[in-house]
């Protein structure tokens, strides 16, 4: 009788429910984000980078450039949580070239779930690092003397804008961590290409003390568009022009790597 009963069960016994595409992107999320417990270095930079450059900027060239620290903090913040979630987009294509190098996706690939899912759960890593590091520095900041005169929901929209930049920018650094070998490659590639573009912006200084030639190039940086939205976000006084420059970068370069990331994917 037991045997029988046995039997049955394993006859009528129903197969789980397939993971749905969310569920899938939330796992490998939570994978992104456990690495911090695995690899805490990634957090330091995360974090103390930022937060040293808040620092030394503001101390001590601050009052050189804006003839106090508090005027030039005020100037100085929006841009500086743009440089930091530029910066640390580049993790997703470290992370994503670590896992090539260990056969990981191609243990992925065997699984039964939604073939992105990885792209997916490094995008929810990507914003969950976005979120820590701009919220511990504008706590920073305003410790420091900051205040944001768009009030709360001017830093929402701050914050928001920033989510959207650092989705646009981490699609070159997923390329990158496709095409490259190592990981080390990866970030010296990446470094290479964001130097010029946050150094030679407006994120630190203002563009009119800068030489004619330089300053054609930094008025339309990408860069410094999205820095002077923020800006524009954070004081209450951003204009549609100055919200619609910044989410250019963002969707072009979506829009064409996006595809291109997932090509060279299924073609690896």
């Amino acid at each position: 009788m037991t045997e029988q009963s046995t039997t049955t069960s394993l006859i009528y016994a129903e197969r789980p429910p397939q993971p749905s595409a969310l569920s899938n992107a939330l796992v490998f999320g939570w994978r992104a984000v456990l690495k911090f417990k695995h690899v805490p270095e990634q957090l330091f930079d995360l974090v103390m980078t930022p937060i040293m450059f808040t620092l030394l900027f503001t101390f001590v060239f601050g009052g050189a450039l804006s003839g106090s620290t508090a005027a030039y903090l005020q100037y100085f913040l929006p841009g500086i949580l743009v440089q930091t979630v530029v910066f640390n987009s580049m993790y997703s294509g470290m992370g994503l070239s670590t896992d090539l190098g260990k056969g990981l996706f191609d243990r992925f690939r065997s699984l039964p779930i939604w073939s992105l899912s990885p792209f997916a759960g490094l995008m929810v890593g990507d914003i969950l690092r976005h979120l820590i590091a701009s919220l511990l520095i504008l706590f920073i900041g305003i410790l420091l003397g900051y205040r944001p005169e768009g009030g709360i929901i001017g830093v929402v929209e701050a914050l928001l804008l920033l989510l959207v930049i650092g989705f646009g920018f981490g699609w070159i650094f997923l390329v990158l961590g496709l095409v490259m070998r190592t990981p080390s490659t990866v970030m010296t590639m990446a470094f290479t290409g964001i130097m010029p573009l946050v150094f030679a912006s407006n994120i630190m200084v203002d563009p009119a003390t800068m030489p004619g030639w330089l300053r054609v190039f930094v008025n339309v940086n990408p860069v410094s568009l999205m820095t002077t939205a923020m800006r524009g976000l954070m004081a209450g006084n951003a204009t549609a022009a100055q919200l619609g420059a910044a989410l250019i970068a963002p969707i072009l370069l979506t829009v064409a790597l996006a595809p291109l990331t997932l090509w060279l994917y299924r073609r690896k």
